[in-house]
């Protein structure tokens, strides 16, 4: 080799690496999944460094278009899954649009939230259809014909009835915890919703269990679809580790104390009904926690609020029912507690999902009664894990609650000086309470004697009248008649 031709192969490599983006790439595990450069630069801007199992398998199929059936474990990185895909298709597209169907309100707000953080580049505008929020405001973001709608299957059905929304175009169809929507009893309005969509799209179905109703759906759904399974049906995070407790209900609320003393991070804590998760609210307020609460009659800028405020860590505890088992996505929740057991083994699955996400640790807690072994079997035969049952600590007492949580009260407490609601109010508030001492239950009782005294005679004075008055008629009737 002449001096020449090394000169001029040397030169053609340093262009090459200069030019060749695939050489000059940085070492990113999303670079090897077909992923379009304008997403790999708000994955990057995001600090994503290598893709989870379910990414790794669904995201170069669903970028093919294939139709997929993905079972994976809650915070796997399931929304990435099918957004990532379902983005750089509609890119390429110019009329056609996505629609992703969730079970819950604080789902759908999670999904867009996650679409648009990595959608910047392409610039492809979504929508939020759901239950208790303004429909005027829905009805203006349809208006802009948005590439992608996310809706629950109530509010879609709504539309749909009032003809305010189009699916005709719609070319990618995503069912993100389709076992959520069979439980929750939305099957027969994803029916009806099927029959307003193209028959030629793609679909893919996500969920962290496959019951064999939500097969038989996928078989209608697609046409020999993918089978992801990147864990096995009921499979638990490895990173969670789970506890129990037997204990009788009176004595929850102490026990729950126990486990919050113990815990200084985010809590959530599940209920099997909204009275239960309102009153347990109450009453961790009054141990001295910062705790907010989320169910069904809560109204959405409740929920939202309460959620924002976890989110940031204005509340330490979360209460909640099971319609946020599947829409909270919230870093590092150190603990779960099952308050109450839940109705079915696949809501103990999705309940502890929140907790030992994205390879974190965590920890579950759960008290059940001696009558609900039976259901402890059902579930560990399940999910094909041994439940650890551990003996009760000691429990303090109510009174020695209480009697902290005013120590804490009044330490976080302000000052009369500092509170302006105490200062305003507070020379009305001493006077009242004056006046208050000053007029004792005796004289009380006795002035309510004398008026219902005085109303008695008023009554009888009103009755003896009419009497007379009677009288006087019936006299005047029989002078006429003589």
């Amino acid at each position: 080799m002449n001096l020449n031709q090394l000169v001029n192969d040397t030169a053609f490599e340093s262009f090459k690496r200069r030019n060749d983006k695939t050489t000059t790439r940085p070492d990113n595990g999303f670079y090897d999944l077909g992923i379009a450069p304008s997403l790999i630069k708000d994955i990057n801007r995001l600090n994503f460094e290598n893709p989870t199992p379910v990414q790794k398998e669904s995201i170069p199929a669903g970028i093919h278009g294939d139709d997929i059936i993905v079972i994976a474990q809650t915070g796997s990185g399931k929304t990435m899954a099918y957004g990532i895909p379902m983005l750089q298709r509609l890119s390429k597209s110019k009329r056609g649009t996505g629609l992703v169907l969730v079970p819950t309100r604080e789902l759908a707000i999670q999904v867009e939230e996650a679409i648009q953080s990595y959608s910047r580049s392409i610039n492809i505008r979504s929508a939020v259809l759901i239950g208790g929020a303004s429909m005027i405001l829905q009805l203006k973001a349809l208006k802009k014909n948005p590439r992608i709608i996310i809706a629950t299957p109530g509010r879609l059905m709504d539309h749909l009835e009032r003809k305010t929304v189009n699916l005709n175009d719609v070319e990618i169809f995503i069912l993100d915890e389709a076992d959520r929507m069979l439980d929750m009893g939305f099957v027969p309005d994803i029916k009806k919703i099927m029959k307003s969509i193209p028959d030629n799209r793609q679909t893919m179905l996500f969920s962290a269990t496959m019951p064999k109703e939500i097969e038989a759906i996928a078989g209608k759904l697609m046409a020999n679809p993918t089978r992801i399974e990147i864990d096995r049906s009921g499979a638990t995070p490895a990173e969670v580790s789970h506890e129990m407790f037997f204990i009788k209900n009176q004595d929850k609320g102490r026990l729950l104390a126990v486990q919050l003393q113990q815990c200084s991070g985010p809590v959530l804590v599940f209920t099997r009904t909204k009275r239960m998760a309102s009153k347990l609210t109450a009453k961790v307020k009054r141990m001295g926690y910062a705790a907010a609460e989320i169910h069904s009659n809560r109204s959405q800028g409740q929920r939202r609020h309460a959620m924002e405020g976890f989110k940031r860590g204005r509340y330490q505890i979360l209460i909640a029912t099971d319609i946020a088992a599947r829409g909270i996505d919230v870093s590092g929740i150190e603990l779960v507690v099952n308050y109450d057991m839940p109705a079915n083994s696949e809501d103990y699955v999705h309940r502890i999902g929140r907790t030992g996400r994205a390879g974190k640790i965590g920890h579950a807690v759960s008290f059940a009664n001696t009558d609900q072994r039976g259901s402890i079997i059902s579930l560990e035969r399940f999910m094909k894990t041994k439940l650890t049952i551990s003996a009760l600590p000691t429990l303090p007492s109510e009174k020695l609650l209480l009697r902290e949580a005013g120590r804490v009260n009044l330490k976080k407490e302000p000052s009369r000086d500092e509170d302006p609601s105490k200062r305003k109010f507070s020379k009305y508030r001493s006077l009242k309470r004056k006046n208050f001492k000053k007029s004792g239950s005796k004289k009380r009782l006795m002035k309510r004697i004398k008026t219902k005294q005085k109303d008695l005679r008023e009554k009888g004075r009103s009755d003896s009248v009419r009497r007379q008055t009677i009288r006087a008629n019936g006299a005047e009737i029989q002078d006429k008649v003589n």
